[in-house]
């Protein structure tokens, strides 16, 4: 019986095919309430009032397009989650910057620990075509693309995702800005947590990673203890040497830059190895990268002719 039969019911008092009276009308509202025998009841959904949830946006970054493309899916099942993903390590910064200039920043970045890994060990074409974006790219490793994004955009939070534990790139991974290190095994349940808590600045660590993370760490602040050390012996030309070979200048392009003479370079650079301590420029630049000294800013002139820092 519908509604309107309900409403003719209770301005009557009877109801059609029911006798007359209240027990007539109450017998009719039962029947417009109550659900026909095997129908579905109909979900009751709660709509809190001006409640909005928070999302959080992720971006895969993984150069095997199945792993790429399940994890976005599996993460995207969730109703606070956005995610898209990018298949190499240019791509995802072209898509940082692109959701930053659209004010729709990521919050976090799942990065393969092997990102471009086989391309760069063999020196062949990427494996896999990426994600997000078709065009050719260079090469990007993942622990640089950690490095890059925390240098950039500080505010995303990258997490690491390996195949295998491995202490001594797990440091270096946290040493380049990672909050956290993930097997590729692991749960989603787990993994989703390990997104959550570091939007709170928690780090995230395997357990059976941690004795060995740390003696990692402890060693290498050792290392760049005395490699500061070594750094400090040099004087102020031979850092201004330096800093040109972590930027790649060779002995041509340092001598143009600094307005001196090959030859000039050249013992430059010969003191420099000497009192570093190694026998090669590859050497001496990951010295150097450890006592913190980065490449001669190429952009401008930072140097004064003459050889006045000499």
């Amino acid at each position: 019986m519908g509604a309107g039969a309900v409403q003719g019911a209770r301005q009557s008092g009877t109801t059609p095919g029911v006798g007359g009276g209240s027990h007539g009308t109450a017998a009719a509202v039962r029947a417009a309430v109550t659900p026909h025998p095997g129908a579905v009841p109909a979900p009751v959904v709660f709509r809190p009032v001006g409640v909005s949830v928070v999302r959080i946006r992720v971006l895969v970054v993984d150069d095997h397009r199945i792993f790429a493309e399940s994890l976005a899916a599996a993460l995207a099942a969730e109703p606070d989650v956005d995610v898209s993903a990018a298949g190499s390590g240019p791509a995802a910064l072209r898509c940082l910057d692109r959701a930053a200039a659209e004010g729709r920043r990521f919050d976090v970045l799942l990065v393969d620990a092997d990102l471009g890994g086989t391309a760069s060990a063999l020196g062949a074409a990427r494996p896999a075509v990426p994600v997000h974006d078709g065009q050719a790219d260079g090469l990007v490793d993942g622990i640089s693309l950690v490095a890059g994004v925390r240098s950039g955009q500080p505010a995303v939070r990258t997490v690491v995702l390996a195949e295998k534990d491995d202490p001594r790139r797990a440091a270096l991974a946290l040493q380049a800005g990672a909050s956290g290190w993930v097997a590729k095994d692991c749960s989603l349940s787990r993994l989703l947590t390990v997104i959550r808590g570091v939007l709170r600045d928690e780090t995230h660590l395997p357990p059976a990673l941690l004795t060995g993370v740390l003696r990692e760490l402890t060693a290498a602040r050792k290392h760049r203890t005395e490699s500061e050390r070594l750094v400090e012996s040099l004087t102020p030309r031979e850092r201004e040497v330096l800093r040109c070979m972590v930027a790649g200048l060779g002995r041509k392009a340092v001598a143009e830059r600094l307005f001196l003479s090959p030859h000039t370079v050249r013992t430059h650079m010969q003191n420099v190895l000497g009192k570093l301590g190694v026998h090669s420029t590859l050497a001496a630049v990951a010295l150097a990268r450890r006592a913190g000294v980065g490449p001669v800013d190429l952009a401008g002139d930072v140097v004064e002719r003459g050889g006045q820092l000499a």
